[in-house]
């Protein structure tokens, strides 16, 4: 099986059954799929800098942008209000992606 860099299915997650425990954060069915289709590295290093820089806040949204050089990661408070960036100098990523984090959950914009 290779991995659907594109993500062909996620519009299919507008809630979830089941929850995860990723290091500490819980995540949705939605994340798992991302995770099991080429962008495990994405959700780990955002779980790894919320755990470490924003575990006290209570919402942030999470987004993953596409450049011609590569891709940046952009926390922000969910009102645009940037928090943190941190650019990748390659990524093989085809769609972007906005994740929310809400009181320790990790989940697709569709499944909010």
């Amino acid at each position: 099986m290779t991995d659907d860099l594109e993500l062909k299915q996620l519009g299919q997650f507008i809630g979830t059954v089941n929850y995860y425990d990723v290091m500490g954060v819980t995540i949705t069915d939605g994340i798992k799929y991302v995770m099991k289709n080429g962008y495990s590295w994405f959700i780990t290093d955002a779980i790894v800098i919320i755990k470490m820089k924003f575990k006290d806040e209570g919402f942030l949204a999470v987004k993953l942008i596409l450049k011609d050089d590569g891709a940046e990661m952009r926390i922000t408070d969910g009102n645009d209000k940037t928090l943190y960036t941190q650019a990748y100098t390659y990524t093989d990523a085809k769609r972007e992606l906005t994740l929310f984090y809400d009181n320790t959950v990790l989940i697709l914009s569709g499944e909010y």
